[in-house]
């Protein structure tokens, strides 16, 4: 079985080839997210503490959290599951995966580095491979560096560099969420308008108010008019 031990720290990742099976018993009946200590591993994984994020039996079919069960499984998956992309709108599929329990039939163990132990192991903990993306969120930016709201993030942004051909320059992501002058601006005329609206609807309304209200006084004449008309003709009549 082949142990892929991932070191985020570093940002480092390590395919390891282990063929003893008394090895590989610590792994054995534990379940995705279960943390394994290295000692029971080997000696050179001594003090370490893995934790077991996912994996592939030897058919290539990947282990889905949740899924209770040490073989593989078909299961009807649709749009959020994990293991599976829908191509279309509303689309669910009945797939294979494999169960989160780990057993003997898989060939690779994804690992996660959750503590460093006493030897460095070479090639994942005593390298380190730098970002080659910096963060893009203004207020990232500011807790990347330690800023503080008075500094202009716009001169922390990391610019990475490009090579097309024979030209050489640099790129910067957009910086999102972003508070300059122009926001500001523009955020006060939404709200300007958005009381406008408000006060235009509320004059409307009163507006309304005060036709309907003429309406029906009207309205209430017309019949007293005509109550009256009816009575004085029934009392001519008589």
């Amino acid at each position: 079985m082949k142990l892929n031990i991932a070191f985020p720290a570093n940002g480092t990742q390590k395919c390891i080839e282990i063929d003893d099976e008394h090895k590989l018993q610590a792994f054995y009946e534990k379940r995705m997210g279960q943390e394994v200590d290295g000692d029971s591993v080997s000696d050179e994984f001594k003090g370490y503490v893995f934790k077991i994020t996912g994996g592939n039996d030897k058919q290539g079919f990947p282990m889905k959290q949740g899924v209770m069960h040490p073989t593989r499984v078909r299961l009807l998956l649709s749009k959020g599951h994990s293991c599976y992309r829908p191509r279309r709108a509303g689309e669910r599929k009945r797939k294979s995966v494999r169960g989160c329990i780990v057993a003997a039939d898989l060939s690779v163990l994804s690992l996660v580095v959750v503590r460093q132990g006493e030897q460095q192991i070479e090639g994942l903990t005593d390298a380190q491979v730098p970002k080659k993306l910096g963060p893009k969120r203004a207020n990232n930016i500011r807790k990347f560096f330690g800023l503080t709201k008075e500094d202009d993030v716009r001169q922390f942004v990391i610019r990475r560099e490009v090579v097309k051909g024979d030209k050489t320059y640099t790129k910067a992501p957009k910086i999102q969420r972003l508070i300059t002058p122009e926001r500001i601006q523009r955020k006060q005329h939404l709200r300007e308008l958005k009381y406008e609206n408000a006060r235009r609807q509320k004059d409307a309304a009163a507006e309304y108010a005060k036709l309907l209200a003429e309406k029906i006084h009207q309205r209430n004449a017309e019949k007293a008019e005509i109550k009256k008309r009816r009575a004085s003709s029934l009392r001519a009549e008589a």
